[in-house]
């Protein structure tokens, strides 16, 4: 270093910014990988996907037979209307000759051939929707025709599962009229058309098998790949969809939904209608998402859930919870709210909605998903005075959880409806009960407050 002192100082500067950045990186990398932890994996779900079955059923030279299913493998998130729109890339010449229970959206460019019969789809991206119910006889395979809707496994396991069957062949084998190779290529880039949902690669596994004739014969595919979407609520949208408000019987104060749980007024995103009012009419395309419409309020929230602490018995306690539409453009068709709370495992009785506890982890039950019941309150109505659907609940209070209803312990963890967590109040600004609120000042007039101070001082003398 020569006794130089600037050089010294400059070797220490250049290591500790190289050490420096070395740490910056290394914070980074763990905030990414915390990020995708957290948006990307469900918890109360942690093996919850939708998988595409791809199975050959019937290949020659030129053409192959193909029955594709799509399987909702989740517990409470279920697929509404519009329904699913399932998409994928060729990687060869393929076309769809024939389709039995969907269809294309568009037929693509075919003026290559001249024959008299057309292919269904020449598109190199074809865009598959699902039949709508009651399509024709002659167009449908079992399990098909629901329009796109797939149920969730808790709330009705027997219709979580679409399929359809299609003739690939190949174009240019088609046109020319001569024999070619098999068709090898596998089609990629699935997607699955919804919001939130990310497609893995295509991954080989033993071929399907199929009951025939009651079950006194067993038939298998010729190949067997799946494709696995999950979902992450970061991607589907930047913003929560719902909000819950907090309420007590010992308390008189209402806890609303924070402010700007989903949006704040005044935002581009944000539509709002005042009161008087009337809600702009939609002119929305086939399988297309309204944007939401909502009531004006601080939270700007589609949907509000109220919590509500009703009553307390000797050895039970009674709470109230209501779900509130506030979308003047959508109506929720099977939906379902998801509740966290410890003393779930001792619901006595739930009044006019459906109940099934969530245990994934053993002999913790301490969830459980609520959903209407069918053709009485299954669908919530758009905003309204009949834009909202309620229950009660009665649950035995357990000791062995030291049950109080102080520090907002009868209030939930965690709520999400439709499988999107919603916003809660932070614990701070629970209702408290009336001997644990914080000391709050009061104003005093100012002769007490020297009535006050004289008998302090005629004390002390």
């Amino acid at each position: 270093m020569n006794g130089d002192p600037f050089c010294y100082k400059s070797s220490v500067s250049f290591h500790f910014d190289e050490r420096l950045m070395g740490s910056i990186q290394i914070l980074v990398f763990c905030l990414l990988c915390f990020a995708s932890s957290t948006y990307g994996y469900d918890p109360l779900d942690p093996n919850g996907n939708i998988t595409i079955k791809w199975d050959v059923m019937h290949d020659d030279q030129n053409t192959q037979v193909v029955r594709v299913s799509i399987f909702n493998f989740q517990l409470f998130r279920h697929v509404e209307q519009p329904g699913w729109k399932l998409t994928w890339n060729w990687t060869g010449d393929e076309v769809i000759w024939d389709m039995t229970g969907a269809e294309t959206t568009e037929q693509g460019n075919c003026s290559a051939f001249k024959s008299k019969q057309l292919p269904h789809c020449c598109d190199r991206q074809p865009v598959i929707v699902d039949l709508l119910p009651g399509a024709p006889f002659n167009k449908q395979v079992a399990n098909c025709c629901k329009g796109g809707v797939l149920s969730s496994m808790t709330q009705n396991p027997s219709k979580y599962g679409a399929s359809f069957q299609m003739t690939i062949g190949s174009f240019n084998a088609s046109v020319n009229g001569t024999t070619g190779e098999a068709l090898t290529g596998f089609p990629q880039n699935f997607s699955i058309g919804l919001p939130g949902y990310t497609c893995g690669e295509p991954l080989q596994v033993p071929p399907s098998k199929f009951i025939e004739d009651r079950g006194r014969r067993r038939t298998q595919a010729l190949d067997t790949w799946n494709i696995t979407c999950s979902y992450s609520q970061f991607r589907a949208t930047p913003t929560p969809t719902c909000c819950v408000s907090l309420s007590a019987f010992y308390n008189d104060t209402i806890i609303p939904c924070p402010k700007c749980s989903c949006a704040c007024q005044g935002q581009p995103t944000a539509k709002c209608i005042n009161p008087g009012e009337l809600p702009p009419v939609l002119q929305l395309h086939h399988n297309e998402e309204p944007q939401p419409v909502v009531r004006c309020t601080p939270h700007m929230c589609p949907i509000r859930i109220h919590w509500h602490v009703m009553l307390s018995y000797k050895q039970y306690w009674r709470v109230k919870l209501t779900i509130t539409n506030l979308n003047f453009v959508k109506n929720y068709t099977d939906w379902n709210l998801v509740v966290l709370h410890p003393n779930l495992k001792k619901v006595t009785r739930v009044f006019s909605f459906n109940y099934k506890p969530i245990n994934q982890y053993g002999a913790l039950n301490d969830t459980g998903i609520f959903y209407g019941i069918e053709y009485y309150n299954d669908m919530l109505l758009q905003s309204g005075k009949t834009g909202n659907v309620q229950t009660e609940l009665l649950l035995e209070k357990d000791t062995g959880w030291k049950f109080s209803f102080g520090e907002g312990w009868a209030f939930p963890r965690k709520i999400s409806f439709n499988g999107e967590e919603c916003v809660i109040p932070q614990p701070d600004y629970y209702p408290t009960l009336p001997n644990s609120g914080p000391f709050t000042a009061i104003a005093l007039p100012l002769s007490l407050i020297v009535l006050i101070a004289f008998l302090v001082l005629y004390r002390m003398t």
